[in-house]
């Protein structure tokens, strides 16, 4: 017994000792890739149906900047006043676009590699509801939600990037709208952020705002850390005016792009999900032609968020088989064509954060990240098919997303880790290889751990209260956003912002 209970010591002990980054049994950026719902020639015939699409088809409502940028560089305006994309022409801004590009966190925060099939974990979304976290009821979201939940995600380690979650209904104005939700957003967290912008003139307001908070004119572009989400298209194949005159501003301050499209099968793209995937591939590509064209290599997303539809109602479900398979299928003919992909994931139709939630989240997410989507977007705090977002469900879809990675990680087959001497060893030895070297070494290098998940046994778990995940999770919420609020904008600067612009939200902590 002694032997045991040492052991469960040294246990208890490695497992609470912090590790590098890089000795983590998961981190930001484990490459995926194993999962392949499509073959080489399926994929090469997505990629020549979508440019098949752009040169016989084109695009319709394309703004004035974006017809010359193409017809000057050998597209044309047909009679039907769609514009043109050549093959040769889309090719070539494939091979000029960024593959890879760093988005900064905040500060001293290191930011996300993109590209390469890194795959890492985003926020994200326009819900209009929030469910409370204090009445569990839903309401409608408000700034101080959005704040709140950024707040939340800069806590959770398997959040990569906090991109804008909820829709602040309690802002009067679209300016007041894109500047608050840029300050909120950037306020709750140092990680990577990402948000969206209404009009053209509010893109360069914000990125005053971002150079104000960072010290100076300039500093934003010198080192980006939001990320623009940019639904640039009304499928099928045409532009949506306000969203691509805002793309061109995006590119002239430097700042990244995620290029979404968001066709819905059956509804605003093909019920067939190899003609929603090549829909969404051609308008994307599309839009990386015109920002190529405008800024050779300008850093990029291939935001490829193909939805479905209940065919029976209409109705978008996030949570389905097909919705699965259809968003690892994009980030595979993404990657195929070596650019940085990003789909949705975790957008469960359930309401509460119950067991339709979990097992819709479960499959989404892992097939998507197993693809080698280098961003899974939604992945945390999603519900009612994006209409509502829940502080508790992120919390318990960090445990979810921590599991994935793991999977992504998949397991190291090496003379050391086949493990036969130390088998030989157990064997001559107690019998067991709780207390073994390297069943300690392994702790936290190997395995992950649930934040909130529980893995007592029954009786255990009765005299420990009988909490379920969501009890848990709610206390893990409350408790944080009663005692942590991000201090990484220094003081005066964020009174300068306050000087400058028409923020809302009232100063906290």
């Amino acid at each position: 017994m002694g032997r045991r209970a040492g052991g469960r010591a040294a246990r208890i002990a490695l497992r609470q000792a912090p590790l590098a980054d890089d000795a983590r049994a998961v981190r930001p950026g484990m490459r995926g890739g194993a999962y392949r719902p499509l073959s080489d020639g399926q994929l090469d015939d997505v990629v020549e149906a979508a440019l098949g699409l752009l040169e016989d088809l084109g695009m319709g409502q394309a703004t004035a900047e974006f017809i010359d940028l193409v017809t000057a560089a050998g597209g044309w305006m047909d009679e039907r006043q769609r514009l043109r994309f050549p093959r040769d022409l889309v090719k070539a801004a494939i091979d000029t676009a960024a593959k890879e590009f760093t988005l900064y966190g905040f500060g001293d925060h290191d930011g996300i590699e993109i590209g390469q099939n890194r795959v890492h974990f985003a926020t994200g979304g326009a819900a209009v509801l929030i469910l409370d976290h204090e009445t569990q009821r839903f309401r409608e979201s408000t700034l101080q939600d959005l704040y709140d939940l950024a707040r939340l995600a800069d806590t959770l380690d398997n959040i990569h990037l906090f991109v804008r979650t909820v829709v602040t209904r309690d802002m009067d104005t679209a300016r007041e709208v894109d500047v608050n939700t840029a300050f909120a957003t950037m306020m709750g967290t140092s990680k990577p952020i990402g948000t969206s912008m209404f009009h053209p003139e509010h893109v360069h307001e914000v990125v005053a705002m971002f150079d104000l908070a960072l010290g100076g004119e300039g500093e934003f572009r010198r080192r980006p850390f939001c990320k623009a989400n940019n639904t640039f298209v009304v499928p099928p194949l045409r532009f949506a005016e306000d969203s691509a005159l805002c793309m061109a501003e995006q590119v002239r301050v430097g700042m990244p792009i995620n290029l979404l499209s968001a066709g819905q099968a059956g509804a605003t793209s093909p019920a067939a999900l190899a003609g929603s995937l090549a829909q969404a591939l051609a308008e994307c590509l599309a839009a990386l032609t015109c920002v190529n064209l405008l800024a050779p290599g300008h850093p990029c997303v291939m935001g490829l968020w193909p939805f479905v539809s209940d065919l029976r109602t209409g109705a978008m479900t996030g949570g389905s088989g097909e919705e699965a398979v259809l968003n690892a299928a994009a980030a595979q003919v993404v990657n195929h064509l070596g650019l940085p992909s990003g789909v949705a994931a975790g957008m469960a139709d359930a309401k509460l954060p119950d067991a339709q939630a979990g097992h819709e989240k479960g499959q989404t997410v892992t097939l998507a990240a197993n693809a080698g989507a280098n961003l899974v977007y939604e992945s945390a705090g999603m519900l009612a098919s994006l209409m509502a977002c829940s502080p508790e469900t992120m919390v318990i879809d960090n445990d979810l997303l921590g599991s994935v990675n793991r999977t992504i990680r998949g397991i190291e087959v090496t003379p050391d880790s086949l493990s036969t001497a130390t088998i030989a060893e157990v064997i001559d030895g107690p019998g067991h290889f709780l207390g073994h070297s390297q069943t300690l070494a392994m702790m936290q290098s190997e395995y992950v751990y649930p934040q909130v998940g529980d893995r007592l046994s029954p009786d255990d778990w009765v005299r420990a209260g009988a909490r379920s995940a969501h009890e848990v999770a709610n206390e893990y919420v409350t408790k944080t956003l009663a005692t942590h609020f991000p201090q990484h904008v220094p003081a005066d600067r964020v009174t300068a912002i306050r000087d400058a612009f028409p923020i809302r939200l009232p100063p906290q902590g």
